[in-house]
């Protein structure tokens, strides 16, 4: 099984790339469509950031997921943007984590919006959905990022692969 991995890897890659840069596309992209005061509203409805944080996170976050989903999805300085892709997923499963061990009763803001959760909403089930979908792209931002080796990448073309010599 590994090896059948191993030989598929550099096609199985563009797929993980393109489902977690275009996750992070949509999500990013989204938000950018919202206005400055929904976004920090998102953003301090978590309750865990400085106020004098929240405007910086609300507003730079949107362009900042957009830029990784495009550098994936590319294929460009791939082991250092899956990194960051997976900090970033890490840290959104702790926000999340955090609002659900606290009680909070909140929307994510994953793909826009955010903010208080509507009245009667079940944010258990929500929460534990959001953290598995994060969990998941957090797992191929890490096999990303440990094997960077990728079929359709601009890596390639910057740094092609060394050929065996026979």
């Amino acid at each position: 099984m590994a090896e059948f991995l191993r030989a598929r890897w550099p096609w199985l890659s563009v797929a993980a790339r393109l489902i977690v840069g275009g996750v992070w596309i949509a999500a990013g992209g989204l938000k950018l469509l919202e206005s400055p005061e929904a976004l920090d509203r998102a953003v301090r409805a978590y309750q865990i950031l400085p106020e004098w944080l929240v405007p910086w996170i609300g507003r730079g976050l949107p362009a900042f997921e957009v830029i990784i989903g495009i550098l994936l999805i590319l294929g460009l300085g791939l082991r250092l943007v899956s990194v960051l892709s997976g900090l970033l997923l890490l840290a959104f499963i702790i926000g999340i984590s955090s609002a659900w061990a606290r009680g909070l009763r909140i929307e994510c803001g994953c793909f826009g919006g955010g903010g208080q959760a509507a009245a009667g909403e079940n944010t258990t089930r929500t929460y534990a959905l959001e953290i598995l979908r994060d969990v998941g792209l957090f797992v191929l931002s890490g096999c990303l990022a440990l094997w960077p080796r990728s079929q359709v990448a601009l890596d390639r073309v910057i740094n092609p692969p060394v050929e065996a010599s026979v």
